[in-house]
């Protein structure tokens, strides 16, 4: 699957808005998609560091129009927590030499709310 068939919306609401000072988004993904494509899915489009998703089955509402009785569809949702402080990475090289890896990620999704 690619990135783009994984992140179908993001979610805006009064919950989800509060989220976003703390580094957490909400997403409506795809259904089949697990947690690790989600988690790349987000970097790849974004360019953020994801540190954990946590998915949510959202069951459909019955809707009732008139005589007429159905249901919404099922869905899925993600609250993806990014990295807000993207500090360089550091490990042991060869010879025992510290190696310094800098990877440049943003600290906030500027795409989220239209911005």
């Amino acid at each position: 699957m690619r990135a783009e068939d994984i992140i179908i919306a993001p979610i805006v609401t009064e919950k989800s808005s509060s989220g976003i000072q703390e580094g957490k988004y909400t997403f409506e993904v795809n259904k089949k998609a697990t947690k690790i494509e989600i988690a790349n899915a987000v970097e790849k489009l974004f360019g953020v560091k994801v540190l954990r998703v946590n998915t949510i089955s959202v069951k459909g509402k019955q809707k009732r129009v008139g005589a007429h009785v159905g249901m919404t569809s099922d869905w899925k949702k993600a609250i993806v927590s990014i990295d807000t402080n993207p500090s360089d990475k550091t490990y042991l090289g060869k010879g025992g030499k510290e190696v310094k890896v800098s990877k440049k990620y943003k600290d906030s999704i500027d795409e989220f709310m239209g911005a």
